[in-house]
């Protein structure tokens, strides 16, 4: 099978910043600490290193690639440019789920809080699911994913609203901001899991998304199993969601912004673009969770609000890019 000349430069990317997410930090380390570490993984300076800031990166990793996929795989599903894994209203769901856990106090239970938003994005996911089986039209699945995402966000702030307590608003507010900060290798372990599940769903639907892209019915005149194929990357996207929300709260751009930074490099063919909007989006969110950490600020930035404040320009500059060479 032939590798896309972009993949080895992008994990080359990956590679770099990864490394950089375990060297840099808000705790200074010097050439002899980094030695000791390396030589002595449980001295204070190696479990710096491989206990709080290399399971950081890898969360960063797993969560950014996941969204990067569910992303691809959505804008192929649907034909938008402007889809991401938030269209369907899966990232509602499991920040629903996530707020409740925080509200009824269930936040002292390990792996509650993810448990629960995890549940809330399946739960939404599956109400897609079903839809996506009875309607075809990509605008229809488009509509009722804003519903349900809308229907989620209010309920969420209802949640605000009736919150029993100050410190479970905030709480709740803090954890819907997004962030990689204190996981452990449990953590990854935990949401590698069902990414793995998502991922081989998505994988299993690409090779219908370029028939996809020529209408509904080219598409079914294709041979291909076509429903099933349609039900698997909606089932995949949800998946590879609920487990990043999960695992990181909800985090935005990243999802829509990652296809398109690699679409021309695989030629915009949708089932290639699944293993490049992968690499990027881990890109994208390793940077973001690093900018957030090394920024001279009192209080360490949270991931969501990094990846929309660089997010944004950025996808600003890639759409007026895009509409100049629509008019060429």
């Amino acid at each position: 099978m032939k590798v896309e000349p972009i993949i080895p430069l992008l994990a080359v990317v990956l590679l770099a910043l990864m490394a950089a997410g375990i060297a840099l930090g808000e705790t200074p380390l010097g050439l002899a600490d980094y030695i000791h570490a390396l030589a002595a993984p449980a001295s204070p300076q190696g479990e710096i290193l491989w206990a709080l800031r290399a399971p950081r990166v890898a969360t960063a990793v797993l969560v950014g690639a996941a969204l990067g996929i569910a992303g691809a795989v959505m804008q192929g599903l649907l034909r938008n440019p402007l889809a991401d894994p938030g269209v369907l209203g899966v990232s509602a769901g499991g920040g629903l789920g996530a707020a409740l856990a925080i509200a009824f106090g269930l936040a002292i239970v390990p792996g509650a809080v993810e448990g629960a938003a995890l549940a809330g994005a399946l739960a939404a996911g599956a109400v897609v699911v079903v839809i996506a089986g009875r309607f075809r039209e990509p605008e229809t699945l488009i509509l009722f994913g804003v519903a349900l995402s809308a229907f989620g966000g209010a309920l969420t702030a209802m949640v605000f609203n009736l919150s029993p307590s100050p410190v479970a608003t905030a709480e709740i507010l803090n954890w819907l901001m997004g962030s990689v900060a204190n996981r452990d290798w449990g953590d990854v372990a935990a949401a590698a899991a069902p990414m793995a599940v998502g991922g081989a769903l998505c994988a299993y639907a690409a090779r219908g998304l370029a028939v996809m892209t020529l209408g509904e019915e080219t598409a079914a005149l294709s041979g291909l199993p076509m429903a099933r194929l349609r039900a698997a990357a909606v089932a995949g996207a949800a998946i590879l969601t609920g487990a990043a929300v999960a695992v990181s709260g909800v985090i935005g751009f990243v999802g829509l912004a990652a296809p398109h930074l690699v679409r021309a490099g695989v030629r915009h063919d949708p089932a290639r673009v699944l293993l490049p909007s992968a690499l990027a989006g881990a890109i994208l969110l390793v940077a973001a969770d690093l900018i957030g950490r090394i920024l001279p600020t009192e209080v360490e930035l949270k991931l969501g609000v990094v990846t929309a404040l660089f997010g944004a320009p950025i996808f600003a500059l890639i759409a007026w890019r895009a509409a100049r060479s629509w008019r060429g």
